[in-house]
C-alpha cells in the first residue's frame, strides 16, 4: 500500500513545527483560489490567436468557441465531481491512477508535465519579445532567462507567493478584458462618448460574406485553432489541494466555469467581430484586440495590448511552473517519478520538483533559438494534443469514479456531473471527433500534432507498462490502484 500523504497548514508538519519534507501546506487564501480559477480560462492564447480563427471562420469562430467552451465546462464538470470527493495535488492523474490503473496515471501525468515545461519555453520567449522592444539594450535570451528566474524564485518562496502573483497578474487580466467588453460594448450600441463607431455594429455579424463566410466546416477548423486556448481550466483543482477548504474550492471554481468562459472568450470575441469586419485587414494585421481597440480611437492600443499580453504571458509561466511542479510531486508521492520530487522544504515548497521542471523549461527555451524549426518544433508539436488526451482520460476516469465514490463515500458527491453517464460519453464522442479531425487537418499542422502527440503518449505509456512490469517482479504482484489515490486531507 502507498502512504497517503496528509495536507498540513504552515509550519505543522508531520515532522514538526517547520521541519522539512513535512509535506504541501495550505498556503493559498481564498481570494487566490478565485483569481486563479478565473485567470485560469484566460490563456495568451486568446489575445495572440484570435485573429487566425476569425480569419479561418469568420464571425463563424463564436459557435467555435462556444462548442469547445461547451466541451470544456462538461469536462471541468467531471473533474470537478472528482476533485471535490478527493482533492490531491496530482487531480486528474491521481484520480486515473485509482480509476484506470497505474499505467493511466502515470502516463498522462508525466504527459501533462511535458506540456507545461514546453509551454514554459514558449512563453518566456513571447515575453523575452515584448520586453525586447522596450528595452533593446537587453538581448531576447537575456529576458527570457531573467523572466524564468524570476518566476521560480517566486514559485520557491512557498505557495503563498505563487498564489499572490498570479492572483495580481491574473487581476490584471480580468480588469483588462472586462473593461474591454465594457467599453466595446457601448461602442457597438452606439452609445460610447466621443468614439467613431459608424463601422460597428450587429450588421458585422451577417454584411460581409455571411455568418459563415467559408461554409459551415469553418467552423470545425476554427476548432483546432482555438481548442488549445483553454488549457488551464484545470489549474484551479490542482492549486485547491493547497488551500484550507480544498473541497469548497473545487465547487466553486467548478460551478463558475460557465460564466468565465462565457464572459472572457464569447463576450469579448463577441465584441470583436462586431466592432470591425471579421475580414478587415487590420485584425490581421494589428491582432483582433488591438484592431478592436484603434477602431475606438484609443491612443496606444498597440502598447496596451502588448503589456495585457506580457502579464497573461507572466502569469501563464507562473502558473506552469506551479503546475508542473506540483504533478511531479503528486507523481514522487506515488512512486511514479523520482522519490526526490516529493521532498519539501520547511515552507511546504516541493523544491527538486520545481528546479527539475523549470531545468528542461530551460533546455527548451535553449532549443528554441538554436533549433527552433527542428528540435523545438517537435517538442511543440509533440506536446500540441496533450490537452485532449488530458480532457479524455479525465471523461474515462470519471465513468469509474463515480461508481466507486457512491460506493465508499457517497457523502463526498457534493458536485455531480449532470446527466451522467450520457452527458459524459457524449463528451468522449466529441474529443474523439475532434482528434480525428485534426487528422484530415494538413493546412494548420493538426495531422502532425496528433500523430507526434500520439508518438509520445504510447512511448511513454510503454514505459508505464514496463516499469509497472518490473514493479510486479518484485512486489510479488500488482499494485491495489484504490490505494493508488495521492489523497491529500486538511
Amino acid at each position: 500500500m502507498t502512504s497517503q500523504p496528509t495536507l498540513t497548514k504552515a509550519g505543522n508538519g508531520p515532522e514538526g513545527p517547520g521541519e522539512p519534507d513535512g509535506g504541501l501546506q495550505a498556503g493559498l487564501k481564498n481570494r487566490h483560489l478565485s483569481m486563479i480559477a478565473i485567470g485560469g480560462v484566460i490563456g495568451a492564447g486568446l489575445f495572440v490567436g484570435s485573429s487566425s480563427g476569425i480569419a479561418t471562420a469568420g464571425p463563424g469562430i463564436l459557435l467555435s468557441y462556444a462548442l469547445v467552451g461547451t466541451m470544456v465546462v462538461l469536462v471541468m464538470r467531471m473533474l470537478g465531481e472528482m476533485s471535490a470527493a478527493n482533492p490531491t495535488s496530482g487531480s486528474f492523474s491521481a484520480h486515473a491512477d485509482r480509476a484506470l490503473g497505474r499505467w493511466a496515471g502515470f502516463s498522462i501525468g508525466w504527459l501533462y508535465w511535458f506540456f507545461w515545461v514546453v509551454v514554459l519555453a514558449i512563453e518566456a520567449t513571447a515575453g523575452a519579445v515584448i520586453l525586447e522592444s522596450w528595452i533593446p539594450a537587453v538581448p531576447q535570451w537575456g529576458w527570457a532567462l531573467i523572466v524564468m528566474l524570476v518566476l521560480t524564485a517566486t514559485n520557491l518562496g512557498s505557495v503563498g507567493s505563487y498564489g499572490e502573483f498570479e492572483f495580481w497578474f491574473a487581476g490584471i487580466k480580468v480588469v483588462a478584458i472586462g473593461a474591454f467588453i465594457v467599453i466595446g460594448g457601448l461602442a457597438v450600441f452606439g452609445i460610447l462618448p466621443g468614439a467613431d463607431t459608424d463601422g460597428a455594429g450587429l450588421g458585422n455579424l451577417t454584411e460581409h460574406g455571411g455568418f459563415l463566410p467559408h461554409g459551415p466546416g469553418s467552423i470545425l477548423t476554427g476548432i483546432l485553432l482555438v481548442v488549445f486556448s483553454f488549457m488551464g481550466s484545470e489549474i484551479a483543482t490542482l492549486a485547491a489541494g493547497e488551500s484550507e477548504n480544498p473541497q469548497r474550492a473545487v465547487t466553486k471554481s467548478t460551478n463558475s466555469v460557465i460564466w468565465r468562459i462565457g464572459v472572457f472568450y464569447l463576450g469579448s470575441i463577441f465584441v470583436v467581430v462586431t466592432l470591425l469586419p471579421w475580414d478587415s485587414e487590420s485584425i490581421q494585421k494589428d491582432g483582433s484586440y488591438v484592431a478592436a481597440l484603434n477602431s475606438l480611437g484609443i491612443a496606444n492600443a498597440g502598447e496596451i495590448m502588448k503589456f495585457i499580453v506580457l502579464t497573461s504571458v507572466l502569469s501563464c509561466l507562473n502558473s506552469g511552473l506551479y503546475t508542473a511542479s506540483r504533478m511531479a510531486f503528486s507523481l514522487g508521492r506515488r512512486g511514479d517519478a523520482p522519490k526526490s520530487f516529493a521532498r519539501t522544504t520547511a515552507r511546504g515548497v516541493p523544491m527538486p520538483a520545481i528546479l527539475a521542471s523549470v531545468a528542461f523549461g530551460f533546455v527548451a527555451v535553449f532549443f528554441n533559438y538554436e533549433f527552433p524549426d527542428s528540435v523545438f518544433l517537435f517538442l511543440v508539436n509533440s506536446s500540441g494534443a496533450v490537452a485532449l488526451f488530458v480532457w479524455l482520460v479525465i471523461c474515462l476516469s470519471q465513468l469509474r469514479m463515480r461508481k466507486i465514490i457512491e460506493r465508499e463515500t457517497p457523502e463526498k458527491l457534493v458536485v455531480r456531473m449532470w446527466l451522467y453517464p450520457y452527458l459524459t460519453w457524449a463528451t468522449i464522442a466529441l474529443i474523439v471527433f475532434v482528434l480525428g479531425y485534426m487528422l484530415t487537418d494538413t493546412e494548420h499542422d493538426g495531422r502532425k500534432t496528433v500523430l507526434l502527440s500520439l508518438l509520445v503518449a504510447a512511448v511513454v505509456v510503454g514505459i508505464s507498462l514496463v516499469l509497472e512490469k518490473v514493479r510486479r517482479g518484485k512486489d510479488g504482484g500488482p499494485r491495489e490502484s484504490s490505494d493508488a489515490a495521492d489523497t491529500e486531507q486538511v
